[in-house]
């Protein structure tokens, strides 16, 4: 029998990566930086479950 694979434990990993790729990227202050992580998820989470 083969693994199950869980894609919401690989997700998660992967998307924090990118997002601290992307606050690099953007040249974000620290604390600007670590606002983002805690804001915009809640930004996303309410746009996407009112879909």
């Amino acid at each position: 029998m083969g693994k199950k694979v869980e894609v919401a434990g690989i997700m998660g990993p992967i998307w924090f990566m990118g997002w601290l790729f992307t606050i690099g990227f953007l040249k974000v202050t620290f604390f600007k930086g670590l606002l983002a992580l805690i804001i915009w998820p809640y930004y996303l989470g309410s746009y996407f479950s009112a879909l």
